[in-house]
């Protein structure tokens, strides 16, 4: 029998450790209708720098350690996680500004990084900096401290690069602010 894409079966995921970090807010959250900076975010390419020097732990639970076996030959591992602070009644958000901007036009969350997602499945591929037994450091991930961790992958560029790539005009625009103020 195919499964039914109009009416998927539902999924369970089983986290397989939390993420520890100073990292104690995010940096968007979602409202009725829109993204917005969080309260006390007043500079958000402070924010970035301070995410990017940010070194967290990656604590994965004890029965899962034997896992991560050989995950220290690689400089940068890949790291799933959900955003637990996203109310879930914010996750029927249709479209968003990216990043809370105004300035930039309407966006559908699928064409977005938005946290506020039907399925709040993040992405971010981080420094590894150590591993400790059932524990990875890595630097510069977003994640807030609590954030559940679904997977952790290494990051293969071979595996994982695209040729070809198209970035849309708004998202290069952010990039090129942030490089500006590093």
């Amino acid at each position: 029998m195919q499964p039914d894409p109009v009416h998927p079966q539902t999924m369970q995921l089983t986290p397989v450790g939390v993420v520890r970090s100073a990292i104690d807010k995010p940096m968007l959250s979602a409202d009725e209708a829109d993204l917005s900076l969080a309260d006390r975010m007043d500079n958000i390419k402070a924010y970035h720098r301070r995410v990017e020097n940010t070194v967290c732990q990656l604590v994965i639970g004890p029965q899962w350690a034997d896992l991560l076996d050989g995950i220290e030959d690689f400089s940068h591992v890949l790291v799933l996680y959900w955003p637990h602070l996203i109310d879930p009644a914010r996750r029927s958000l249709r479209k968003v500004h990216p990043m809370g901007r105004k300035d930039l036009p309407l966006k559908g969350i699928f064409a977005t990084c938005s946290p506020a997602r039907p399925n709040p499945v993040l992405v971010s591929a981080v420094p590894l900096v150590a591993r400790k037994g059932n524990v990875l450091e890595v630097r510069g991930l977003e994640a807030v401290d609590g954030s559940p961790i679904i997977d952790v992958k290494p990051y293969s560029r071979s595996y994982l690069q695209v040729d070809n790539l198209k970035v849309a005009d708004w998202m290069e625009t952010i990039h090129r602010e942030m490089e500006k103020e590093a």
